[in-house]
C-alpha cells in the first residue's frame, strides 16, 4: 500500500503545482488586461480630448477665452435640453475709462461755420419797425459732413519760353518747365491714387476685386489687374528703401519680439499652389524708442530665415517655443508666457474652462483672488492651477506696468521669483497621463524652464509674445479677405506695405497720409539715405504732415517742396 500512497501523493503534488502553475498564469493575465485596459482608457481620453478639440476648430470659436464650443450645441441638438445650472460668476471689478468729450475726439478735423443770418423781412423790429442791428451769433449745435472721395484727372502741362532776341538773329533758345517726376513711367498712377490702393488692401482688409467695385462707383474703371501692378511696383520699388532703413534700425534695438503665420502663394517656383509658406513678424519691445513693426515672407519655416533676417542682432528675442528660435546665435530667448498658459487651459475640461479668466496685461478687468499669493484650491485640477500659477504672474505684471525698467526688474524679483518656486515644486509632483493634454503642458513647461524666466533680466522685457501675436492677427485678418498672394513679388510687397502701415499705426501717425508722404517723395528721394532718414516715422518732418489730418489738395506734387536734409 505504501507504494500506491506514494504514487497518490505525487499526482496530488502535480496537480497541485499545475493548479499553483495556472494561477500564477491567470494571475499574469489579469495583471497585462489590467494595463492593457488602462492604456486603453489613456487612449480613450487622449482620442476624446483630439476628437474635442476638432470639434472646437472646426465648429467653436477660436478663442482661449470662450469654453462653450459651438460643435457641442450642433452634435447634441437632437438631444433633450437639460434643466438651466446655476452658476456663481466670480466677483470681479471693471476700471472704467474716462470719457473723451467731443472735442477731444474732433481736435484733428477742419471747422466749417455755417452763419444762418435773418432774413432781411425779418430785420425790422415788430414793435417799432426800426431796422435791428447786428448783436452776434450764438453757438447752436455741431454736424459732422462728409465730402466723398472725388476722382479727376491732372494733365501736366510743360511751359516753353523763347529768347525773342536770339530768335530774330537766327538762333533759337528754348526752355522748358519741369514737370514732378512721375510715380510710375507712362501710367495714370499717382501718390494720391497708389496711397488709397495700398491704404484699402493692407490697412482695411480690401482685395483688389472689392477695389475695382468701389472705384467703378467713383466714375474710374480700375481693373484689378491694374491695382495690383501699382500696388506690388510702387512697393518694391519706392517702399522697400524704407523698409531696409527701418530693418537696419530694428537691428540695432536690444529687444524684439519675433512670431511667424502661414500664407499662401499661388505661383512659387518649386512649390505646389496648396503648399504653405509664412509670413515672419519682427518688432521692437517696450524699450522707449519709436516702434518698429515688420513683416518678413518667406517660403518656409525653416530656422535659417529668423538667422538671415537677425543676422547681426546681440539681444533679447520674445517667442514662443519654436525650435528653430534656439537655432540664432548671440541671444537670449524669452519665452511666452501665455503660450505655457494656453497649454494649461487647452487641458482643462470644457465644462470647466468658462470658470476661468485669463488676464493679460492691458486688460481693464481685475480679479482679487490672486493678490494673497494663498495656497491653491484643493478643488481645483492640476490643469487649472497651471492656468492659475500664470494668472497671479499676470496680475502682478498688471500692477507695475506703468513702472520704469529698474522699478519693474526689482519688483519681479522681490514678488514674482516665489511664485515662480512655488510653481516649478508643483510641476514636479505632476504625473499626467501619457499622451494627454496635461502632460503635454507639463513638457512644454519643463523645455523651457529657463527661457520662460528670463523676463525677469531685464525690466523692459514682457512677460508674453502678445504684442507680435496681435501683428500675427492684423495679417490673419487680411489673409481672411484675399485668401492668397498670386506670386512671390505680391507676397514681399504685401509684407513690406503691411510693415508701413503698421509702424505707422503704432507711432500714432495717420496711415493714409505717411503712405501718401513716402509715395510723394520718394521718387526723387529713394537713392538718398539722408532724405529716406528723413521720411522716418519719428521725424520731425513726418510728424507735422502725418500726425492730423493733410490737405492732399495743396500738399501736391507740383509744390511739395523738399526735404530738409
Amino acid at each position: 500500500m505504501s507504494g500506491e500512497t506514494e504514487e497518490l501523493i505525487t499526482f496530488l503534488k502535480q496537480i497541485n503545482e499545475l493548479q499553483e502553475s495556472r494561477i500564477k498564469e491567470q494571475a499574469v493575465t489579469i495583471d497585462n488586461l489590467r494595463i492593457m485596459i488602462a492604456d486603453l482608457q489613456v487612449t480613450v481620453a487622449n482620442l476624446n480630448e483630439t476628437l474635442d478639440e476638432f470639434r472646437r476648430k472646426f465648429f467653436g470659436i477660436s478663442s482661449e477665452k470662450i469654453s462653450a464650443s459651438a460643435a457641442k450645441e450642433m452634435l447634441d441638438a437632437k438631444e433633450p435640453a437639460e434643466e438651466p445650472k446655476i452658476t456663481t460668476v466670480t466677483e470681479h471689478i471693471r476700471t472704467s475709462k474716462p470719457k473723451s468729450s467731443r472735442k477731444d475726439l474732433y481736435a484733428s478735423l477742419p471747422i466749417r461755420y455755417v452763419r444762418c443770418d435773418v432774413p432781411e423781412e425779418q430785420r425790422l423790429c415788430p414793435d417799432c419797425d426800426t431796422p435791428m442791428e447786428h448783436l452776434g451769433y450764438k453757438f447752436v449745435r455741431e454736424e459732422l459732413n462728409i465730402i466723398p472721395a472725388k476722382v479727376e484727372r491732372v494733365h501736366y502741362l510743360s511751359e516753353t519760353v523763347v529768347c525773342p532776341v536770339c530768335r530774330e538773329e537766327g538762333d533759337t533758345t528754348i526752355v522748358a518747365a519741369k514737370t514732378p517726376t512721375p510715380l510710375m513711367a507712362h501710367s495714370p498712377a499717382s501718390p494720391s491714387m497708389v496711397a488709397n490702393v495700398m491704404y484699402q488692401k493692407s490697412g482695411n482688409h480690401m482685395p483688389f476685386y472689392r477695389q475695382q467695385v468701389d472705384w467703378k462707383q467713383k466714375g474710374v474703371p480700375l481693373p484689378r489687374e491694374t491695382s495690383a501692378n501699382w500696388y506690388n511696383q510702387c512697393a518694391l520699388e519706392y517702399l522697400l528703401p524704407v523698409y531696409d532703413y527701418l530693418h537696419q534700425e530694428l537691428i540695432r534695438r536690444d529687444i524684439i519680439h519675433v512670431d511667424e503665420v502661414p500664407c499662401q502663394v499661388l505661383h512659387e517656383e518649386g512649390k505646389e499652389a496648396t503648399s504653405k509658406s509664412y509670413m515672419w513678424i519682427y518688432l521692437s519691445g517696450t524699450d522707449g524708442k519709436p516702434a518698429i513693426v515688420l513683416y518678413d515672407y518667406q517660403p518656409g519655416r525653416s530656422g535659417d530665415y529668423p538667422i538671415e533676417f537677425l543676422s547681426g542682432y546681440i539681444g533679447m528675442i520674445h517667442c514662443d517655443g519654436y525650435s528653430a528660435y534656439g537655432m540664432i546665435q548671440d541671444v537670449i530667448l524669452v519665452c511666452c508666457l501665455a503660450h505655457c498658459r494656453r497649454k494649461f487651459y487647452e487641458a482643462v475640461p470644457k465644462e470647466r474652462r468658462k470658470k476661468l479668466k485669463l488676464l493679460d496685461i492691458n486688460s481693464d478687468l481685475e480679479i482679487p483672488e490672486p493678490k494673497d499669493g494663498t495656497a491653491l484650491d484643493s478643488t481645483l485640477l492640476p490643469a487649472e492651477k497651471g492656468v492659475v500659477f500664470c494668472n497671479r504672474l499676470f496680475f502682478l505684471e498688471r500692477m507695475y506696468k506703468k513702472r520704469s525698467a529698474e522699478d519693474r526688474k526689482s519688483m519681479r524679483r522681490e514678488q514674482e521669483t516665489s511664485i515662480w518656486e512655488e510653481f516649478w515644486s508643483w510641476i514636479d509632483t505632476l504625473n499626467p497621463t501619457g499622451g494627454s493634454k496635461l502632460e503635454k503642458a507639463v513638457n512644454y513647461a519643463n523645455n523651457h524652464h529657463e527661457t520662460l524666466m528670463n523676463y525677469m533680466l531685464d525690466g523692459r522685457c514682457e512677460i508674453s509674445n502678445n504684442a507680435a501675436e496681435r501683428r500675427a492677427k492684423t495679417y490673419v485678418m487680411g489673409r481672411k479677405n484675399f485668401l492668397f498672394h498670386d506670386t512671390t513679388d505680391g507676397a514681399k510687397a504685401s509684407a513690406i506695405v503691411l510693415s508701413i502701415i503698421e509702424t505707422a499705426k503704432a507711432n500714432h501717425l495717420n496711415i493714409f497720409q505717411y503712405l501718401y508722404t513716402l509715395l510723394l517723395y520718394m521718387p526723387d528721394y529713394k537713392n538718398e539715405p539722408a532724405g529716406i532718414n528723413q521720411l522716418m516715422p519719428w521725424s520731425e518732418f513726418i510728424r507735422e504732415r502725418c500726425s492730423g489730418v493733410m490737405d492732399t489738395e495743396t500738399e501736391t506734387p507740383e509744390n511739395r517742396g523738399s526735404i530738409p536734409i
